[in-house]
């Protein structure tokens, strides 16, 4: 039986809605809506291959409404990331932080990676964007969905807000810090969260919001965007969380934003289920005064060595060249900035390591936006749930290092050998998904 909504929930709704409240109950009564963002940076030839896409999401450049009954995230293409399960009001912060190519961004509080990965399409692989988790387990989860999504020029790291404020001040162009909230937006499509919600859960995430918002502030330069995003409704941690960072930093003001279906004059906006097609989302916009430029200091990473490159340059004849060593694997990344004592999960673009005298080329490069140019070999959609299960499958023809592809997006790296494709998808990630 779904837990009622709190009583004390309903009547700060209530102060907040007045005559709009009975509209946004019923809206409780209606099933959540789903919604799924595709990857620009792997275009699909037929988005009709995105089982249960509908209408497009307004303010979302590359976003569908979702039907209910959708199996989109059980598709082989789910799994070789052209697109991101993510709620439609879910997409509406990092559209308002509208970075671009060349920038660099950072998104503070990043798992499970919707956000992460929206920035990084609108990126198109060009600038650095950091994206941090403090909680180890979830940073996994992120670092997974910034591979299978083909991003190439993330770092992913695992750090408490304070501790990158302190390494890296006014480091960055633009800020996303969608703050852990007392989740009143997730009432609707995850009911047992209700049960989770106290009336002293506003006050005490907002203490905790107050102190990510103050570290965020020190890693935006001056004259860069900071946006503060929660999933929750009340004012607590919404509009007044705002006007009290606003006031502790006065070298912020609050920018008005607009996108189709989103008008905000003052600044932010509230995605309330009864007005728009989605769940609940708070969004703020604030820029810092003054004019300046990032002061993230970059290292290049150590070079490989001779039988390194050469070993790269001999399987993948058109592999970057411009490559470094990190952790023992060969990468492709923007210049960093210091990253001593720091626990990172992913940097840049991971293309591979030595076994032995030959180079073998990595699950992230090979389901990158920018994959190696090694021979494809097509997949029915039936092979395709086969390979993502850990299959070895028949090949007639070919031999050596191929792509497994299946709707023209690489899905990993096999090898062929005497008539058969050897799987090298990671055994980690292999799982037999839902197929007719």
């Amino acid at each position: 039986m779904t837990a009622a909504l709190p009583q004390a929930f309903v009547a700060e709704m209530a102060e907040q809605l007045g005559a709009e409240l009975p509209a946004f109950l019923r809206s409780y009564e209606e099933p959540a809506r789903r919604g799924l963002r595709l990857n620009p940076l792997k275009p699909l030839t037929d988005t009709a291959m995105a089982e249960g896409l509908g209408a497009r999401v307004p303010w979302a450049a590359d976003g569908f409404l979702l039907s209910a009954e959708s199996q989109a995230g059980a598709h082989p293409l789910h799994e070789a990331g052209a697109w991101y399960l993510q709620e439609p009001c879910a997409m509406l912060p990092a559209e308002v932080l509208a970075v671009r190519p060349g920038e660099t961004v950072l998104d503070l509080c990043s798992a499970p990676g919707g956000k992460a990965t929206q920035l990084g399409a609108a990126m198109r692989g060009q600038g650095l964007l950091v994206c941090n988790e403090p909680v180890p387990s979830r940073a996994q989860v992120l670092s997974r969905n910034i591979e299978r999504m083909g991003i190439v020029n993330a770092l992913v790291v695992s750090a408490m807000p304070d501790v990158l404020a302190a390494r890296w001040a006014e480091g960055f162009d633009a800020v996303l810090c969608d703050a852990p909230c007392s989740g009143e937006g997730m009432f609707r499509r995850v009911p047992e969260s209700r049960a989770e919600w106290t009336p002293a859960s506003p006050a005490g995430c907002a203490a905790r919001q107050a102190e990510i918002l103050d570290a965020a502030a020190r890693l935006v330069r001056p004259g860069g965007r900071l946006v503060y995003a929660t999933c929750t409704f009340n004012r607590t941690e919404n509009a007044d969380t705002v006007a009290a960072f606003l006031r502790r930093h006065p070298d912020y003001r609050a920018e008005a934003f607009s996108l189709p279906g989103i008008d905000a004059p003052e600044g932010q906006f509230t995605c309330w289920p009864h007005r728009l097609p989605g769940e609940g989302q708070f969004c703020a916009l604030m820029r810092r005064d003054g004019e300046g430029t990032s002061a993230l200091r970059r290292n290049p990473l150590p070079a490989p060595d001779r039988t390194a490159r050469e070993a790269l340059a001999a399987a993948v004849p058109d592999a970057p060249r411009e490559t470094g060593v990190f952790a023992g694997a060969l990468v492709a990344a923007p210049a960093l900035p210091d990253l001593t004592g720091l626990r990172v999960l992913r940097c840049g673009l991971h293309l591979g390591a030595m076994k032995g005298k030959v180079f073998q080329p990595d699950h992230a490069w090979c389901v990158s936006a920018l994959p190696p140019a090694l021979p494809r070999v097509p997949l029915t959609e039936e092979a395709a749930y086969r390979y993502l299960a850990g299959e070895a499958l028949p090949a007639e023809t070919g031999s050596g290092l191929v792509l497994p592809a299946f709707g023209g997006l690489a899905l990993g790296l096999g090898k062929i050998s005497g008539g058969l494709m050897k799987n090298h998808y990671p055994k980690g990630l292999r799982r037999a998904l839902r197929h007719n």
